[in-house]
């Protein structure tokens, strides 16, 4: 793959390139939006969703039922099934990569992501996509792994005001989009929030959290925080029992934690021995 070589293969309206010259990140299926999982537990594809009664080119605020929502978690935008036309407002993750991106090899991370152009606070930037996973076949792909194996695959865990637990486990290590090759930061410039589109499987949309220059790389919290804490003295326990070092992080943040967050929920208690997210 050449640089400057369009890595999605033209499935998303700009172009993502690649560099250096020569370099070519391992084989994988571009996708621009999630598809599901080959454990065929859920669809997200599948519309679900009323639409809005709007017979407007753009939603008003005050009355669209889509909009209203945004009141409470978790985040809508109008679907397919809605009657506003496809300019509205209240569609931004759905329309995909609009923002110039290229994928580029780094010093310590291996492969990542950096603007082309610069990007405004609270701007989409793009999705993680891949394939959507039930839980049982998110934990075989993580216990199958090795301690050299690269882990993409990520548990997002919504808590809805119902007390409810909402998980999403996605996995763009085979079919994915640009969004697999962003990388760890403990202060990161980037934002993960579920959207809802035409069913209740979120889109993971990554938003600006701050202004980011052209030349910059992109970067997401993969704990989901806005920050990293370091290990437990339990977790810390549980990682010596298991034989297992924690990945380091190379980040360079002045608050850098030293290790990529860990999440152990996809294992058996005997079974830590790897961070479930990217």
């Amino acid at each position: 793959m050449a640089a400057g070589r369009d890595v999605s293969g033209g499935l998303e309206a700009v172009a993502v390139t690649v560099w250096p010259p020569g370099e070519t990140p391992a084989p994988f299926q571009y996708s621009p939006d999630s598809v599901p999982g080959a454990d065929g537990a859920i669809d997200p594809t599948e519309v679900t969703f009323p639409g809005c009664p709007c017979l407007v080119g753009s939603c008003p605020a005050h009355s669209c039922p889509c909009i209203l929502q945004r009141a409470a978690e978790p985040l809508f935008e109008c679907n397919s099934m809605c009657r506003c036309g496809e300019g509205c407002e209240n569609r931004v993750v759905q329309r995909g990569l609009q923002v110039r991106l290229e994928v580029f090899k780094t010093a310590k991370k291996g492969w990542g992501v950096r603007a082309l152009e610069a990007i405004t606070k609270g701007r989409f930037v793009c999705e993680y996509a891949g394939e959507v996973l039930g839980f049982a076949e998110a934990r075989r792909r993580i216990l199958s792994q090795t301690a050299q194996d690269p882990n993409y695959i990520i548990a997002v865990r919504e808590h809805l005001h119902s007390g409810q637990v909402m998980e999403t486990f996605v996995d763009p290590t085979y079919i994915g989009n640009v969004g697999r090759f962003l990388n760890h930061s403990c202060e990161p410039n980037l934002v993960m929030v579920p959207v809802r589109v035409d069913s209740m499987v979120p889109r993971l949309a990554l938003f600006a959290a701050i202004d980011i220059a052209a030349g910059e790389e992109l970067c997401y919290d993969y704990s989901g925080r806005f920050r990293n804490l370091t290990l437990t003295e339990g977790e810390q326990q549980a990682s010596e029992e298991g034989n297992v070092l924690r990945k380091p992080c190379f980040c360079g943040a002045q608050t850098c934690a030293a290790f990529l967050p860990w999440d152990g929920s996809l294992f058996p208690p005997a079974d830590m021995h790897s961070e479930s997210s990217p």
